[in-house]
């Protein structure tokens, strides 16, 4: 083709040392044509940097071409095929004139060469140049959106060059739907060239409506509307199954202006101490777990103030031309929605005489006379059902769907990301599906497992030397970790020592969290299991691992909490101050670890659980316990007296008692040091 095209000769032929350039009928047509053959040396890719470098090249421009146009995976030797295309029709610098090559013409495209059927332009359907190649549905296997998303299969990539299968009578410039990944719209004129999604928004739309949420008005002189925007997701179910598609209409909160249009903002969730304390009793006590959804949640809110806000996007008509929406429900995006949807739960539960427990002001409970409970815990719109009295939980869930619109899930099995199972032996507690989506996200999915989620060898510092890294990356990843460790105790240290860095990471910091995902790879199905004991106690193991910091060599603080013989709450933290002897690291950690005990404590005499006192706090440390123990005042203490006292207060109280473990069972060393 070079000869008979552009009257040239090809004179050498540089290769890299694969063997398919070495086959007898190569060898033997160069050799006719007087071609010679340099190869490069084995595992030397620069021998042949040109080559290599317009590899690149190529594989680049299909990549981008693949993630703007959201292109199935299936796709990439078309996709490299259309990088060819359009670089071999691009201006370069070489080239002087347009007689040999053909330049980019834009009114020869539709938006993408190897794009879906849904964003393909009507009007390029019959255009008489094909553009893609085709698949014939009878060597496919049919399935629905949901399942080609949820369901993985393995099948082998093809080649760069497919050949078309026999039986293929579908229009030129589509591909079949079936085979496509689900399409997420990024604004409400995407969605309403999908039916799913349009359906989506039309509901939205009615239940705004019917919820009374605005009312069309003229905007008043000196007030200024909110903007609003769609937002569109997929939400999934705990085997990674589409659960069903969500479109919000949200307010542009961040133009509001403290004072005018909003005032308080505070709202509280519920701890995830609080539910693993409630897992803990349900597995001894055998009470039922149910778990509760509320549609558009922050719709129940009441608005106190005077809020405007633009016409929906989209909708638009000549009636409401030049008008504003007076809200009078809460909206999501608006600053106040939150503490106003909290506002309206807390009245509704007080009115059926729950009682709202101060040490978690999410958690509410009902204690009947026959000694029987019922307990609710809310997380915004998802709320936990708890207690061993069937009926009055029946009732509540009935009461609840008259107040709101309400979808019983059933047994809780999903929660916040956390997967619940409940076995024989107790419940079992995972965020399997949350790894493997940070993994795939992260790219490590086929990465090499390590044993341990953090090298001992390594310390990391501040100033290391190394090249700095994308910050916004290092800071969401280590905010993934920090939600993993919810459930992965055995991962607290590591993330703790990582999460110091956020401000100026490094390659070595990203490296130390990089290892943690490789350590994921290994155990994504471990988690926390809760099951009966005949314990009805809390104990505390604290320690502390001292001057373990390289950079200004404060302590890190460790304590782990068990009620009724099961693990609820832990926690890793470098210490504020430096410690000046181990004795005082240990001290300081005690502290911390009463202070969590005497928060347990009141959370189980709120709910009138039984339990035996006084609380056991269990430390590896002689001089730290002594401390604690004996009213003594020296120098060498003199600035840990608060801490002193504290403790000391507690301990004649009758609340705590200190007790030594070895350090061979001491099982807060998991979250003081690294694991080995």
């Amino acid at each position: 083709m070079i000869q008979t095209q552009f009257q040239s000769k090809i004179q050498i032929l540089k290769s890299d040392n694969a063997r398919d350039y070495f086959n007898s009928i190569l060898g033997e047509f160069l050799a006719q044509e007087g071609i010679v053959h340099l190869s490069s040396c084995v595992d030397t890719p620069q021998q042949n940097g040109i080559a290599e470098r317009k590899n690149r090249h190529l594989l680049e421009v299909a990549r981008s071409l693949m993630f703007s146009m959201n292109v199935p995976k299936l796709f990439w030797g078309q996709a490299v095929l259309t990088a060819a295309y359009l670089i071999n029709r691009m201006p370069s610098r070489g080239e002087n004139s347009t007689q040999e090559y053909q330049f980019w013409d834009l009114e020869s495209f539709s938006e993408s060469p190897i794009t879906t059927e849904n964003h393909i332009p009507p009007e390029s359907f019959n255009q008489p140049e094909s553009i893609v190649d085709l698949w014939d549905k009878e060597h496919i296997q049919e399935e629905t959106e949901e399942r080609a998303l949820s369901q993985q299969t393995h099948e082998a990539e093809p080649g760069p060059n497919p050949s078309k299968l026999p039986g293929n009578n579908a229009p030129d410039g589509t591909v079949d739907s079936d085979i496509t990944e689900i399409q997420v719209p990024q604004n409400i004129q995407e969605a309403f060239k999908y039916p799913k999604w349009k359906a989506v928004v039309d509901e939205e739309v009615r239940e705004l409506e019917k919820n009374g949420t605005w009312e069309i008005t003229d905007l008043p002189r000196g007030k200024k509307p909110v903007g609003c925007k769609w937002i569109f997701t997929i939400k999934y179910k705990a085997d990674g199954n589409v659960d069903r598609y969500k479109a919000r209409l949200v307010a542009k909160g961040f133009t509001q202006s403290y004072g005018i249009d909003y005032q308080e903002t505070f709202a509280p969730v519920a701890k995830l101490n609080t539910v693993r304390v409630l897992l803990s009793l349900a597995a001894n006590l055998d009470w039922s777990l149910h778990q509760l959804d509320v549609k558009n949640v922050f719709l129940n809110g009441d608005l106190e103030e005077e809020v405007y806000m633009d016409i929906l996007a989209g909708l638009e008509t000549t009636s409401n031309f030049n008008k504003v929406c007076r809200l009078r429900k809460s909206l999501y995006g608006l600053k106040q929605s939150p503490r106003a949807w909290f506002e309206r739960f807390t009245k509704v539960v007080k009115g059926y005489r729950f009682v709202q427990c101060q040490s978690d002001h999410t958690l509410f409970v009902k204690h009947f006379p026959e000694g029987k409970l019922a307990i609710i815990i809310v997380y915004v719109d998802d709320i936990i059902l708890t207690g061993d009295h069937e009926e009055k939980i029946d009732l509540l869930k009935k009461l609840l769907t008259k107040e709101f619109e309400i979808k019983d899930l059933g047994n809780l099995k999903y929660f916040l990301g956390m997967e619940i199972a409940r076995l024989k032996k107790g419940i079992a507690v995972s965020q399997r599906k949350y790894i493997l989506d940070l993994l795939n996200e992260t790219g490590m999915l086929g990465c090499k497992p390590a044993e341990t989620p953090m090298d001992t060898t390594v310390k990391l510092e501040e100033s290391d030397g190394s090249a700095p890294v994308d910050k916004g990356r290092y800071q969401r990843l280590v905010g993934k970790l920090i939600y993993l460790s919810h459930t992965r105790p055995d991962i607290g240290f590591s993330v703790s020592v990582v999460s110091q860095f956020m401000n100026n990471p490094t390659e070595k910091h990203m490296t130390a969290v990089i290892r943690i995902l490789r350590y994921l790879k290994m155990t994504p199905g471990k988690g926390l299991f809760f099951q009966r004991t005949t314990k009805k106690e809390i104990e505390i193991f604290s320690d502390a691992d001292w001057a373990g910091s390289v950079t200004d060599r404060r302590s890190t603080s460790g304590y782990c909490s068990f009620v009724w013989g099961n693990l609820v709450t832990w926690r890793s933290k470098k210490q504020s101050v430096v410690a000046r002897s181990s004795a005082e690291a240990e001290f300081r950690a005690m502290a911390q670890g009463i202070c969590e005990g005497i928060w347990l404590n009141r959370l189980l005499e709120e709910l009138r659980v039984p339990l035996k006192h006084p609380m056991v706090l269990y430390c590896d440390n002689q001089a730290a316990i002594s401390i604690a123990k004996n009213p003594i005042h020296h120098d060498r203490t003199k600035h840990v007296e608060i801490d002193r006292h504290f403790i000391k207060e507690k301990i004649e109280e009758g609340v705590f008692k200190v007790s030594y473990t070895p350090t061979n069972c001491q099982t807060t060393d998991i979250l003081t040091k690294a694991l080995a």
